[in-house]
């Protein structure tokens, strides 16, 4: 499992008081009763605690809590490999 799924867990508990039991991997916004505004908010929250923006289109009602999450590991890990890069490019 991926580390960034508990980090939405968090999110999704904390801020949107969803129950852990409904998040699950082929959760949808919509099946979790997120609604465009909430969708909305969310992606702002991953964008402050997570450093992704992920503006609401990626988070659209049909993707699922594990498109989403691997969105995100995705985005982060290319920024963490864009950042090994530019440090190896630095060095040489």
């Amino acid at each position: 499992m991926s580390a960034i799924h508990p980090k939405i867990t968090d999110i999704l508990t904390g801020t949107f008081k969803v129950p852990a039991a409904e998040i699950l991997p082929d959760s949808t916004m919509d099946s979790l009763e997120m609604d465009s505004l909430a969708i909305a908010e969310f992606a702002v929250i991953v964008k402050e605690k997570l450093g992704v923006d992920a503006g609401s289109d990626k988070l659209y009602k049909d993707a699922t809590l594990a498109d989403i999450t691997r969105f995100i590991d995705e985005t982060v890990g290319g920024v963490t490999t864009a950042i090994g890069e530019a440090a190896m490019s630095n060095r040489r």
